[in-house]
């Protein structure tokens, strides 16, 4: 059979009926990825506002009470995967487009107001019109922790943001299509998924694919997402983007976290809990075998640091502090909060990790984001295709078999009564564990590989605790100019430890 192209979705569907299962894949994704080129060429449009009156204005609370159905969630007799849906309003003006292939068979999913329930304030919306409200995104359920009960896993809600969790796990950190020129001079630019499609999955699935047509000022793509949910909840995730303009700084992969304030935070924060935050560390594996750590911090004013590599094997935002008497906080749970991995399908070659770290005075706020950048700009007219991993994790030993940071602390040093000292100094500690100091005797010749790209390093020290703890000590001048400090630990002339990385501000 013969099909042609000519721009419309349903005259190719006897044609897609035809292939199979993983054919129709490929067919349905291909006319995704015709859709953004064609719309990469042609002058940006944003979406035309169809929100009904009724919904434009109404506030948090009133949102709150809209709430999805259960006992509506599409799939739930047939599959071990549910859909449920989000109401457009508040924050969520523009609607998106929902389709379901079941079959090769591509059909709308319309909005009604009979999937929802609307308590208390939210009634009063149902004496109004609400038939163009369209829908402002979408969560997918599957039994996590047990078979009895789909849990949330994934939620795709506003502009290109995807969340996920695994199994014991609640949501805290957001992943996003894409990040464009985030801190940059001109503006961020936030793309958006525009439309979905996404397959019904069968009565054995145990995992779904959905398509999506992201668009924005800057460039168009199509994506692929293929979802496993578990205990570590994985997303495939594979999009070939078209730029109708420059994209000076294309983020790939792009995390977006919060830290409010954690054990290296020197500012005291008047609050009962010791941790506040959804991740406390940047994890690197380079193109060279290193792993490299970086504490998270809430800084004075935006802070960028770029880790430069050749084909890195991923990176992540990291909860590693896993206890509840870290953070001490029942409603929260941060102790619960997932880290998630990025790691390349196709190679990423020459670029950096770029760590975007923004002021926030409280946990309400992301204010933490990291992406891939590769060292080529995305030039108009030009495509790009990408295709990695993203998945959650509660441990990271799997990732690496070196010793790992568990402890960042540092404060300043003078004697008793010395208020205003003449050559003041900060000390640092930093406390490695696990993965291979298990392998080693207390008294082993452990050795400290540490340098500063500017001042001094004083005292270098490394000690064995009693604990089966590694601390790595220093100290330097209060005074000077920023540190960016480099220290790992080293048995045999090899290392033993991730490298931990660290850029001290004199005058934060």
């Amino acid at each position: 059979m013969r099909c042609t192209n000519n721009g419309k979705w349903m005259l190719l569907l006897g044609c897609l009926l035809a292939l199979p299962a993983s054919a129709q894949d490929d067919a349905h994704f291909n006319r995704v990825i015709e859709r953004a080129q064609a719309l990469a060429k042609e002058d940006y449009q944003a979406p035309e506002e169809s929100l009904p009156p009724a919904l434009k204005g109404i506030s948090y609370d009133t949102y709150r009470q809209i709430r999805f159905a259960p006992e509506q969630a599409y799939w739930r007799e047939e599959s071990p995967f549910n859909l449920q849906l989000f109401h457009s309003g508040f924050l969520f003006q523009t609607p998106v487009t929902l389709n379901i292939i079941d079959n090769g068979e591509i059909s709308p999913l319309p909005f009604s107001t009979d999937d929802f329930q609307y308590d208390d304030d939210a009634k009063a919306l149902l004496e109004h019109d609400l038939s163009g409200s369209g829908h402002a995104g979408f969560r997918l359920h599957y039994p996590l922790n047990n078979n009895e009960y789909a849990d949330e896993f994934a939620v795709f809600l506003g502009a290109s943001y995807f969340r996920l969790v695994g199994r014991d796990q609640i949501f805290g950190l957001s992943t996003r299509g894409l990040a464009i020129n985030t801190a940059s001079a001109e503006g961020e630019e936030f793309p958006a998924f525009r439309e979905f499609w996404l397959y019904k999955p069968d009565e054995n699935a145990d995992e779904i694919t959905l398509l999506a047509l992201l668009d924005s000022p800057s460039l168009s793509g199509a994506y692929r997402f293929t979802l496993r949910p578990g205990e570590q909840t994985d997303a495939e995730v594979e999009a070939k983007l078209f730029a109708r303009d420059d994209v000076a700084k294309l983020g790939t992969a792009p995390l977006t976290s919060m830290y409010a304030f954690g054990e290296a935070s020197q500012a005291h924060q008047d609050d009962f809990r010791p941790q506040v935050h959804d991740s406390d560390g940047l994890l690197m594996h380079t193109g060279a075998d290193e792993w490299i750590w970086r504490p998270l911090s809430n800084p004075e004013q935006v802070r960028i640091s770029s880790f430069s590599d050749d084909n890195p094997s991923g990176f992540g935002l990291m909860q590693r502090e896993r206890d509840f008497d870290r953070y001490l906080d029942m409603e929260a749970q941060y102790h619960r909060r997932p880290s998630q991995w990025a790691a390349p399908i196709e190679p990423w070659g020459t670029g950096h990790v770029e760590l975007v770290e923004i002021p926030t005075a409280d946990e309400t706020f992301d204010n933490i984001v990291a992406y891939w950048v590769e060292d080529e700009p995305l030039k108009a007219g030009e495509s790009r295709h990408v295709h990695y991993h993203t998945y959650t994790l509660n441990d990271e030993s799997e990732l690496e078999s070196l010793g790992r940071v568990v402890r960042t602390r540092h404060g300043g040093l003078w004697g008793p009564g010395e208020s205003n000292p003449e050559n003041p100094q900060r000390q640092f500690i930093v406390d490695f564990q696990g993965g291979a100091l298990d392998r080693i005797d207390h008294d082993a010749p452990v050795t400290l590989d540490i340098s500063a790209q500017t001042g001094e390093i004083l005292i270098p020290q490394v000690t064995s605790l009693p604990d089966n703890t590694w601390r790595a000590s220093f100290r330097i001048p209060a005074n000077g100019e920023p540190s960016d400090i480099r220290l790992r630990l080293i048995l045999d002339g090899q290392p033993i430890s991730e490298t931990w990385n660290y850029v001290w501000y004199p005058d934060a």
